[in-house]
């Protein structure tokens, strides 16, 4: 099924969780029981993500054939395309048919942590969408990520929304937000993105805190602004790791249930392969 059919057909919004495959010198196995507490959840897709430079392509692929053929959901393989050659993107391709994954999530990648840039056939992620719309008319829906603060790499919000509006029009049919704490800040995006004409699902996507560590780094990597509630909250357990772990859960429940009273499309949760929290959020909602 086309994730652009769940949005069309389902009352409320779409909940959907991401993961990550293990590294390589883990076996792939070890990533089967954590779906398999995940979909007991009864999410309406699950994501899979994909490494810098494609680091875990293969096992993206596997996994998100796993998901669709063992437990009957909707995958959605992530797909980047930094360095990438149009064959090796058509073999990507391919190989997600043959497992019946028909949903993908476009984007353009980070540069990888060690090692050089290589030169590829695409340069942002639109040309990632054009080139799937071209060579595989029908064969897939496409998802798009989205940036509620703006893209750490963009000049400006609005050059960043402009460029949103660039990628949608290539063919995107829903777009996932990158994590955000402040819901204002997600409602105030969402409005001018359809002043925009941007008119398809906009999911929220939601990670909770869970320790003082993983914000820093989230924060770095991403961008994203620490509400004066949330650095409160941050603060007053920094020598209380469980209390923080409880707070930040207690957190995200609250940001999820202010956006589903707001109308938001869908809620996102980036799982960091933790089921045991998805199962707690899930549980209060």
């Amino acid at each position: 099924m086309f994730i652009s059919e769940v949005f069309r057909s389902k009352q409320g919004p779409v909940f959907s969780f991401e993961i990550f495959p293990p590294k390589r010198e883990y076996p792939i196995e070890t990533i089967y029981n954590t779906i398999e507490e995940l979909v007991t959840l009864n999410p309406d897709f699950v994501s899979v993500t994909y490494g810098a430079a494609g680091g875990t392509k293969d096992r993206t692929v596997e996994i998100a054939g796993f998901i669709k053929n063992k437990w009957g959901k909707p995958p959605l393989a992530h797909l980047t395309c930094m360095g990438a050659s149009e064959e090796a993107v058509l073999k990507i391709l391919d190989d997600l048919a043959s497992l019946g994954v028909k949903n993908i999530l476009a984007l353009r990648g980070d540069p990888p942590k060690e090692g050089p840039i290589h030169e590829g056939a695409f340069k942002y992620a639109r040309d990632l969408v054009r080139f799937i719309k071209e060579e595989k008319p029908g064969a897939f829906c496409i998802g798009g990520a989205a940036y509620p603060e703006g893209h750490v790499e963009a000049p400006s919000m609005a050059c960043d929304m402009l460029n949103l509006k660039k990628k949608v029009d290539e063919g995107v049919s829903f777009l996932i937000t990158q994590l955000f704490f402040d819901n204002e800040l997600f409602l105030s995006f969402r409005d001018v993105a359809r002043s925009l004409g941007i008119n398809i699902p906009i999911t929220a996507g939601i990670m909770p805190v869970l320790n003082a560590k993983q914000i820093s780094r989230m924060v770095s990597l991403c961008g994203a602004s620490i509400p004066t509630a949330l650095a409160h909250l941050i603060a007053r357990y920094e020598r209380d790791p469980e209390g923080l772990y409880e707070a930040g859960i207690e957190y995200a429940i609250k940001q999820i249930k202010g956006l589903i009273k707001e109308g938001a499309d869908g809620i996102h949760l980036y799982t960091m392969n933790k089921p045991e929290v998805a199962r707690r959020i899930m549980a209060e909602l």
